[in-house]
């Protein structure tokens, strides 16, 4: 783990000597000189140690005076892999600002979903980001604006409400600020570019190399609910449920990035689609921290040396993967599939595609609460199953979101009829997003298990799995890649 590293001066400067990429995210330079800062990939001439000082986020460097960097340009880095890996306050809060929550509700609404004062959440943003949430907002917002700014031929005055700045006065002061640019400038900078649709965007995802795409995009496209998701030219497509509207998202794997196509209803949708984007696709990981851990298993260190970099898919919607994680239990995945393209074409909310492959929206945790359980193909147990979480996401009873704490939300799912341990995990590991998920009980895993000689019985596989700790659910997609077999969801 490398959180606060920032406050290892050697190692960042080791870091920021020999233009470490791995360390994009983790930490930020700002040089005393030129009050500029930088990723520690920056391809400029290091400057000197001594005037060097380092910052754990770009929100504490742009409090401290300091503007980003013109050629590495800072803001683009990775987010930080700690927020995806931990659930304390801190990571919590970091995965709600992502999601703008302070944007739609403020620091009251923050702290209002985390259960803590807004004192409490300040005070450990502070101490651990060097920036509190407001801070740490305003410094998204930028971002934000920078991307509409390169990315749209938008009017200045609709980029500074789409990126959630009050006034075009803040606007233009905070990218001022942040930027050493005009917003004007920002543009004038570009090279001229064949005007989009409006409200299309194509930009740029970075990760942390390695980045294996196959069983990241192969699982997306195998598991696809018609409608809702397809794979379209080497492209996986998707509808998005979001705040303020709805949108489609292309994704496509490129050596360096994952290219992006966002359609939006409504701009002010962007960061949030953009975080939610990089949340399934896992962008955020270390590879080299998982990878490493695991080669150190005389048994996974083939795996991981054929294909390193493999990331967990996740989701984009909490409680719609829980809902099809339980329409997927004891069927093939074609018949899952199945059950929820039925659900999605009877109680989806219609929307428009240019493109002509996607027709819906997943239904909403209401519509499907609100239907008939008589309707349902399935076993009355399996029913039952279904109607009590439908109803416990609708009412607000049973929260799955990015500020979920993984412990007392397993414990939740955990008392719900028919939700067994493999049911609990996989939620935790697609939708709650916890690394060191582990799925002992699926069948896939015991075959492979028993095929490279580890123990197969759940009990001693888990004891097994202990030196994986904390990235087992790296290690289940690595075993996953060895099963020929097409994907199943079998155990409860």
């Amino acid at each position: 783990m490398r959180n606060g590293m920032h406050t290892d001066w050697d190692r960042c400067v080791r870091a920021v000597q020999s233009k470490d990429a791995r360390f994009d995210g983790w930490f930020f330079t700002a040089v005393l000189t030129t009050r500029i800062y930088c990723r520690p990939s920056c391809p400029v001439v290091p400057p000197k140690p001594e005037n060097m000082t380092f910052y754990p986020s770009a929100a504490a460097c742009q409090q401290a005076g300091f503007r980003a960097c013109k050629r590495c340009r800072p803001d683009t880095s990775p987010g930080s892999p700690a927020w995806n890996q931990r659930a304390d306050l801190v990571a919590r809060a970091m995965r709600l600002i992502a999601d703008g929550v302070v944007d739609r509700e403020g620091v009251p609404g923050l702290a209002a979903r985390l259960g803590y004062s807004t004192r409490q959440i300040e005070r450990q943003l502070v101490a651990e980001l060097g920036a509190g949430p407001l801070a740490l907002a305003r410094a998204q917002r930028a971002q934000t604006a920078r991307v509409l700014i390169e990315t749209t031929a938008l009017p200045m005055a609709e980029i500074a409400f789409a990126a959630g700045f009050s006034s075009i006065r803040t606007f233009n002061d905070t990218v001022r600020e942040v930027f050493a640019l005009a917003p004007s400038e920002l543009r004038s900078r570009l090279p001229k570019k064949t005007v989009v649709a409006p409200g299309v965007l194509s930009l740029r995802l970075p990760f942390r190399a390695p980045l294996n795409p196959d069983n990241l995009f192969g699982h997306l496209a195998a598991t696809s609910v018609p409608g809702v998701e397809e794979w379209r030219e080497g492209a996986y497509r998707r509808t998005l449920r979001l705040p303020y509207g709805h949108g489609i998202v292309a994704l496509t794997p490129k050596t360096d990035h994952i290219a992006c196509r966002l359609t939006l209803s409504d701009m002010r949708d962007l960061p949030v689609a953009i975080s939610r984007c990089r949340r399934m696709l896992d962008l955020d990981a270390d590879p080299v921290a998982v990878d490493d851990q695991l080669r150190a298993d005389p048994v996974l260190a083939p795996l991981v040396d054929k294909a390193p970099g493999r990331r967990v898919p996740r989701t984009v919607d909490e409680a719609e993967f829980a809902v099809r994680a339980v329409l997927g239990q004891q069927v093939s995945t074609a018949a899952a599939r199945t059950h929820a393209a039925r659900l999605v074409t009877a109680y989806g909310e219609q929307i428009e595609d240019a493109e002509g492959g996607l027709t819906h929206l997943f239904p909403a945790s209401e519509a499907l609460a609100a239907l008939d359980p008589e309707s349902l193909a399935m076993p009355r147990t399996r029913r039952t199953t279904f109607t009590t979480l439908v109803r416990q996401l609708a009412e607000g009873t049973l929260h799955l979101g990015v500020e979920s704490d993984w412990e007392e939300s397993r414990a939740r799912l955990g008392t719900l009829p028919g939700f067994g341990p493999w049911t609990v995990d996989v939620i935790a590991m697609r939708a709650l997003g916890d690394p060191d998920a582990f799925l002992p009980t699926d069948l896939g895993i015991r075959r492979a298990a028993r095929e490279l000689g580890l123990p197969s019985t759940p009990a001693a596989l888990t004891a097994r799995a202990a030196g994986w700790r904390p990235w087992r659910a790296y290690a289940v997609q690595y075993l996953w890649a060895t099963d020929s077999h097409p994907i199943n969801f079998l155990p409860v």
